[in-house]
Order: C-alpha cells, then structure tokens, then sequence
C-alpha cells in the first residue's frame, strides 16, 4: 500500500530556471545554479523511474507500507529517505536511489565513483553509509513513537541502493565487499524475494512471526511516520545566492572597481565600458572580471 508519493519539487526547478535569467549573478552564483539544476532534474528523475519499479511491485501488498520522499528532523539530525517500506513483522527497507550518466564503479573497499563516456571518473559520496546516517534518525524516530513487535522486539533497518536498469555495475568480488543490495530498479522483485528467503534468516523471521504486527497497525505506524515529514523549503538558498547590491550608478564614471574599491588603468575601464551588457557599465578590475 502506499502512503505518501513523493513532494512536488516543480517550484524548485521553476524558481532556479528564473534565477538563471538574472544579468546580476556572478560566477560561483552561475555555476552553483547550473550544478542544482542538474541535481534536481537528475533526482527527480531518478526517484520518479525508481518509485514507478517500487509502485508496480508493492501497492497491491497490504501487508507492505510504502512512503516516498520522507524528510525528517529529529535530534537537529536530518534525514532525506528517498523510498521506505516495511512490513508486518516490522523489516524496515531504507532505498536510496542514484541516476548517473555513467558506469558505476566499487572497489574493494566499498568506494563509490562513476565514470562518464568522456573516460573521466570521479568519486563520489557511498550511497549505502548515506543510508544509514538516515537509519539512525528514522531509528530514533521510530523508538519515540512506540512502533515495535508485540513482544517488543525492536524493528530491524536493511539498506538498498536502486540505479536505473540501463546502469553498468562494475563490482568487485564479493568476499571483499558486498554489493548484494546495489541493484538495478527492474531487479527489486528478485532482490527482495531473495532477501526475504536467504539473508535474513530462519531465525530472524520466526522471532518476526512471533511479534507480528497486522496491517492497520502497520497503516497507522505509517502515517504517523508521513506527519513528521519535514519538506524542504523550495526558496530556500545558501546565503551566497542572496541579490548583491546595486553599485552607485556615479561609479560608472571612475576608473575604480566597484567590488574591490581598487583603481584601474584606463584601458582595464575601457574593455568594461565596451562590454556594457557583461559589466553592467561598471568597472572592475582584471581580478574580479572572472567573478562576472
């Protein structure tokens, strides 16, 4: 069943696309809009494909509580899930859901990057340990609230790291690192059958059993986890972002830099000048030109 789809993130993209059109922006302003552009347009993306593989397989479950896009804050910790879901007998699955344009690489010592057709490769944050910072505020979370087995077995936290199903994994050999729950959106039906027959256990699921929780109650335990949901603002900026200044327009006439305060030769004012549309028709000097 599915409790919560994902927050509507159009008014982000909307507010960033009129902000690119602003003649007052300086450099690191520009390339920080470029680079948030991307990331909103390349997650969005990704959660909608990974929630649609997450939808087909689990909303006809009513024994499985799906939530999308949770955001919490507990403790002045946050957590940004971008899929969860649990069950009766109280497995909560934390998805993360990565969309590059490129191969995913692991090494052996669980190392993240990815390299792009140009042959260039960078690393990048794992993806797992992100998950389970977010483990540790939904755990809090989840403790405050009371949700446990009826024995009171406390619920267990299991991680996966969904990429889309065009993705090439390049992993490496298993006893040195795991990459079992890294898979492709397509593959999480086989994976969670897998999971729920062979990693978790005899064990682990007879204790499950014995504390078995019904649907309502995992329902109910659902929605209270949606209340706290804490979206994020979509004006919100980092401080550098925030509209500069206009000069004085009686700096148009001196040969100083309106950022600096320095004087600067004439022909320095005079390529200003004559780049009226980059400069604004003020001046400024060599160093600060590269800032416009």
């Amino acid at each position: 069943m599915i409790i919560k789809k994902a927050d509507d993130k159009t008014k982000r993209l909307a507010l960033l696309a009129e902000l690119k059109k602003s003649a007052a922006l300086d450099a690191q302003q520009k390339d920080w809009l470029d680079e948030e552009l991307t990331r909103v347009r390349r997650g969005m993306e990704g959660e909608r494909d990974a929630a649609f593989y997450i939808d087909s397989y689990l909303k006809d479950s009513p024994n499985k509580a799906v939530i999308h896009d949770l955001r919490l804050e507990v403790d002045g910790e946050v957590a940004q899930i971008d899929h969860l879901f649990f069950n009766r007998l109280l497995h909560f699955v934390l998805i993360e859901t990565k969309c590059f344009n490129g191969n995913v690489v692991i090494n052996e010592h669980g190392e993240f990057s990815v390299t792009y057709a140009n042959g260039r490769t960078f690393g990048i944050p794992s993806p797992i340990e992100q998950s389970k910072r977010h483990e540790r505020v939904l755990s809090k979370l989840v403790d405050s609230l009371g949700i446990s087995g009826r024995l009171g077995v406390k619920p267990s936290f299991h991680h996966v790291v969904l990429l889309h199903p065009k993705a090439i994994i390049q992993r490496p050999d298993k006893r040195s690192f795991d990459t079992r729950n890294v898979i492709k959106a397509d593959a999480l039906p086989a994976w969670h059958s897998h999971w729920a027959e062979n990693v978790l256990g005899i064990a682990e699921t007879l204790t499950g059993l014995l504390s078995i929780r019904s649907s309502d109650t995992v329902k109910e335990w659902a929605e209270q986890l949606v209340k706290r949901h804490r979206p994020n603002d979509p004006l919100n900026m980092p401080e550098f972002m925030a509209p500069k200044p206009a000069p004085d327009e009686r700096m148009k006439k001196r040969l100083v830099c309106v950022t600096c305060g320095a004087k600067i030769p004439y022909n320095v004012g005079l390529f200003c000048w004559n780049n009226e549309r980059r400069f604004g028709g003020f001046q400024y000097c060599r160093e600060h030109q590269h800032t416009l």
